[in-house]
């Protein structure tokens, strides 16, 4: 079984510092926070920019700051941008980071209500635009799926050769409008991407660490972070990402699964160099 390659979803656009005080919005912040994750055992780190108030932004002036100090803190790190954005952003908005030409970025592959009036639009030919600028730039995409029609989506778009090799999936579980983190929801994405495809596992608050467990035992990889849940364990706030990097280095060693460094994550994921 290949090493475990552990993302940290640092911040996010939507969880605040009322939610947990731990959430950075600040360069200084954002990048210490990616530097605790990164020692703990990330070998990618996702990233959300806010502004000094916590308002999400896809600035790229603030990405470059923020991914420049990130370098030079945590050397050899996969740093992944999101090309989400926030809810209301259009898409050259959102893909605004991938022309700083980072190794990896975020392709959301559908739409997604994400609760009272929030939807969440990446029509067809949106994701194929947003396929199209990634590629040009030889970005690996990691395909966000929040549930299965979004895989069946990405497999369309495969054989019509919009998007391309290598495959790497990212299964977001647990949201309000998207598929819920049950292990039989786990099983059934997991048995519905190709046999040389990689995927990774971000499980949505409560189902942040019995996901990740199943990632670990069933070859796949696992994604963490206060983007994605606030708490260590039920009624306590994790005190920073790295909390959260650490219980899933814990897990991988009650299933003797070995953490991927940054290097070998490229390697698996057959990230090309820009």
């Amino acid at each position: 079984m290949e090493k475990l390659i552990i993302t940290a979803a640092i911040c996010g656009a939507e969880v605040m510092k009322e939610h947990n005080p731990y959430v950075p919005y600040t360069i200084e912040e954002i990048t210490t926070e990616a530097y605790k994750a990164y020692k703990a055992g990330a070998s990618i780190i996702h990233l959300h920019v806010r502004e000094n108030d916590g308002k999400p932004t896809q600035n790229i002036d603030r990405f470059r700051d923020v991914m420049n100090e990130i370098a030079k803190k945590c050397p050899k790190v996969i740093i992944q941008p999101s090309t989400g954005g926030a809810v209301g952003m259009t898409n050259d908005e959102r893909l605004q980071p991938t022309r700083l030409n980072p190794q990896m970025c975020t392709l959301d592959c559908g739409s997604v209500n994400f609760g009272g009036s929030e939807v969440f639009i990446n029509t067809e030919d949106d994701i194929k635009y947003f396929a199209e600028k990634i590629y040009e730039r030889n970005i690996l995409p990691e395909l966000e799926c929040f549930g299965k029609s979004h895989i069946d989506q990405v497999l369309r778009l495969y054989k019509k050769g919009i998007i391309n090799d290598h495959l790497h999936f990212s299964f977001v579980l647990g949201i309000n409008g998207g598929q819920t983190g049950e292990e039989r929801d786990f099983h059934f994405l997991r048995e519905s991407i190709p046999q040389n495809a990689t995927y990774s596992v971000a499980g949505v608050g409560r189902y942040e660490f019995s996901l990740a467990e199943l990632a670990i035992k069933y070859g796949g990889h696992v994604r963490v972070g206060l983007e994605d849940n606030i708490y260590i364990e039920k009624g306590v706030l994790a005190e920073g990402n790295a909390d959260l990097v650490r219980k899933v280095v814990e897990l991988a060693k009650k299933h003797n699964r070995e953490i991927a460094t940054p290097e070998e994550a490229r390697r698996i994921l057959h990230i090309k160099e820009n």
